[in-house]
């Protein structure tokens, strides 16, 4: 579930939740019970960075970098860069 922030328009109180997609967003501030939190826009808590993180990070031993490098099989069908062979 993502966490959203929200910031009350009326005493600028500032809170995050934890909330379900399909949660209605909430409108009244616990600080001052007024109907003025707004839903702020915030960035995520962490960042996936770097060239294949799944690949790198996950598969050991001879699976280790199947999509880059010198090992890297050659496309035989749309060139795709080798990923059809990952799917075999």
């Amino acid at each position: 579930m993502p966490i959203y922030e929200y910031q009350c328009a009326a005493c600028g109180h500032q809170l995050e939740t934890i909330q379900k997609f399909s949660d209605a967003p909430l409108t009244d501030c616990p600080n001052c019970q007024a109907p003025g939190l707004e839903k702020l826009l915030s960035v995520p808590g962490f960042r996936l960075k770097g060239g294949g993180w799944y690949e790198t990070d996950f598969k050991t031993g001879a699976k280790k970098n199947l999509a880059g490098g010198d090992n890297a099989p050659a496309c035989a069908g749309s060139g795709c860069g080798g990923a059809c062979a990952t799917a075999e």
